[in-house]
């Protein structure tokens, strides 16, 4: 098992168990969208990150996209780190039928890619190989015709589902992710 310092944020108690599996630290979990009527979790998780830093790895659906952005709104971004899981087709063990979207969540991936999207959040995983960040500013992307231009949209889709990342992904998210590849 792996220890690290932040503390993990989830959606649900299946999500908490399988990070659990993985990584020893605090795995705080949001009970999906009761997250934005308790605001006493939103003020822990508020006073955790500032402590330890938190890492926000919600499902890559658009309801994970919700809560990430709430968290978000609400936390200093030095003290956060965003972890992404890749959009995959399939049900989740426990479930007879997929989600809304048909996207397994954070409780349905193996550990190689819940590690993966830790490593590429910049996360210590004491392999003694931390994430370095690259510097990329909004015109890099625009050269890249990734923002500013009428295909650019799609050409962010592309890229993202070649790198295994979600698709609800703004550019400003992207950049930041493209910063810890």
């Amino acid at each position: 098992m792996i220890k690290i310092n932040e503390i993990i944020v989830v959606e649900g108690k299946y999500d908490c168990s399988t990070v659990r599996r993985y990584i020893d630290t605090l795995v705080l979990e949001t009970g999906g969208f009761r997250l934005f009527k308790d605001p006493e979790l939103l003020n822990t998780i508020k006073l955790l990150a500032e402590k330890r830093g938190v890492v926000i790895l919600t499902d890559s659906d658009s309801a994970g996209f919700v809560i990430r952005n709430k968290i978000l709104s609400l936390v200093d971004k030095k003290h956060v780190k965003n972890a992404y899981i890749p959009d995959i087709k399939g049900v989740e063990r426990r479930k007879r039928e997929p989600s809304k979207e048909g996207l397994l969540g954070v409780e349905g991936m193996e550990e190689s890619i819940i590690l993966d999207a830790l490593r590429k959040a910049g996360v210590d995983l004491g392999e003694g190989n931390v994430v370095e960040r690259k510097s990329l500013k909004k015109s890099d992307l625009y050269e890249m015709g990734l923002s500013g231009r009428p295909d650019s949209a799609k050409k962010r889709q592309e890229l993202q589902k070649k790198l295994g990342l979600p698709k609800y992904l703004s550019a400003n998210k992207l950049m930041e992710i493209l910063c810890n590849l």
